[in-house]
C-alpha cells in the first residue's frame, strides 16, 4: 500500500443522541484496516481513553455504503431493501452497488457507536463546533 490511510470516523452516543466527527489518519488508522462490521475496537488508539466502540457502518470514498454480509470490496447487488436503498414503492427490487463489510484502504468514513463509555464524557473530549451556535442564534430569530 503506497498511501497512508484515513478515515472520517463518525462517533454515535445512543445515550444523548449526539454525534461527534474525528479525522484520523495513518498509524491510529491502521487498527481499523481489515475489521468487519459489528466488531469492537477500543479508543485508546485515538484518543478516547476507556471507551470501546461498535463498528456499525461507513461508506467509501465514492460514497457507496458498507452494507453487512458482502464479502469484497464492492458488489452489485438486487435488493428489497436494508442499507443503501430508499424504498420508492413496496415490493420495488433495485440493482445497487454496495461495499463489503469489511475496512479497507478505500473506505473513507466509519460510523461507530459507543458500547462502553470511558472516563471522560464525549463532550469534553470534542470541544464544541461553533456551526451548532449558529443554530441556536437562527432559531432566536423568529421569536422577535
Amino acid at each position: 500500500m503506497n498511501h497512508m490511510a484515513s478515515f472520517k470516523v463518525c462517533i454515535a452516543d445512543p445515550k444523548t443522541g449526539k454525534t461527534f466527527q474525528k479525522e484520523i489518519k495513518d498509524q491510529e488508522a491502521q487498527g481499523f484496516i481489515g475489521m468487519n462490521i459489528g466488531e469492537e475496537v477500543k479508543g485508546d488508539g485515538f484518543g478516547l481513553e476507556g471507551y470501546s466502540l461498535a463498528i456499525t457502518g461507513g461508506s467509501d470514498f465514492c460514497g457507496f455504503p458498507m452494507r453487512k454480509g458482502i464479502l469484497g470490496i464492492r458488489k452489485k447487488i438486487t435488493s428489497i431493501g436494508g442499507v443503501g436503498f430508499r424504498s420508492i414503492k413496496k415490493g420495488t427490487k433495485l440493482r445497487k452497488t454496495v461495499c463489503g463489510h469489511k475496512i479497507n484502504d478505500k473506505i473513507s468514513q466509519i460510523n461507530l457507536k459507543i458500547a462502553a463509555a470511558g472516563q471522560k464524557p464525549l463532550e469534553e473530549l470534542f470541544p464544541q463546533k461553533p456551526k451548532e451556535e449558529k443554530a441556536e442564534a437562527g432559531a432566536e430569530k423568529p421569536a422577535k
